[in-house]
């Protein structure tokens, strides 16, 4: 791979080694998780079939199968399907046998069944950093969309202040606790506007100790609403939804998230 192709696959992979931590992280997140949930419980029966691409550690996952529905969730990285899994145990058995893990990367997995719905939530789409990665994520989504299946995403709306930041300057966000160890935790930014795609850099830093440090890197390519709705129409999709947050409001700019619902054109 080219030094910047590492570079992208490195910022993909970083952030999510460390599952125990993401999950402390992102801990207090609900409302997506609430929002997936509504949506299978408005359009599905009971034990219908969902396929999530990117579960990570199970978050929105278990919530579908603690609701009733038998979720296939796929992930790239062995961490973060390890601790879906420990958590999974820890549930009842009829909810432990809903939930199903696989390792793949979604632009290339197949399963050879077709779901009832298929969703991607919490920016996976953000982690296509090419067009060709889009329509391959978006060929295994049209391949395992049931007739009349819809498919269900996040992502960032980009907000030109925040990718504007000083990449010169180091962001302190406080302290954090990783494996029962105090750290100062920073952040620095940076933005490609010819790739679209922002590097952040997250830096640990031991209270303690300050020769304790990790950095871990985290890419994300943005996405802007009418690139979104091209991207979906010329792959075979047509929107149904595309609102912002969780709230099932018409995106406006201050919203932080896209949230969209499509369907395969003539299916």
């Amino acid at each position: 791979m080219a030094e910047d192709d590492e570079t992208l696959r490195e910022g993909s992979e970083s952030h999510y080694r460390d599952a125990g931590y993401y999950d402390q992280a992102y801990r207090r997140r609900a409302e997506d998780r609430r929002w997936y949930v509504a949506l299978a419980e408005a359009r599905l029966s009971p034990g219908a079939r969902i396929l999530e691409l990117g579960c990570g550690t199970g978050r929105v996952g278990l919530a579908l199968a603690d609701a009733g529905f038998s979720v296939v969730g796929v992930d790239a990285m062995a961490p973060m399907l390890a601790r879906a899994e420990a958590r999974r145990g820890k549930r009842p058995r009829r909810v432990r046998e809903r939930l199903t893990l696989v390792r793949g990367d979604l632009r290339r997995v197949r399963l050879g069944e077709r779901f009832d719905l298929v969703i991607s939530p919490f920016n996976v789409f953000m982690h296509l950093y090419r067009r060709r990665d889009v329509e391959q994520a978006l060929a295994t989504v049209g391949a395992h969309l049931k007739r009349g299946a819809r498919f269900a995403f996040d992502v960032l709306l980009p907000d030109p202040v925040s990718l504007g930041r000083d990449p010169g300057r180091v962001y302190s966000v406080g302290h954090v606790s990783r494996g029962g160890v105090r750290y100062r935790y920073r952040e620095r930014f940076r933005w490609d506007p010819a790739a679209q795609v922002q590097h952040v850099d997250l830096a640990f830093l031991g209270a303690a100790d300050p020769t304790e440090f990790e950095l871990q890197t985290l890419t994300h390519r943005h996405f802007f609403p009418q690139e979104i709705e091209a991207l979906l129409h010329y792959n075979g999709f047509a929107i149904e939804r595309h609102e912002g947050d969780w709230e099932g409001d018409a995106l406006a700019p201050f919203h932080e998230s896209q949230v969209i619902v499509a369907r395969k054109r003539g299916r």
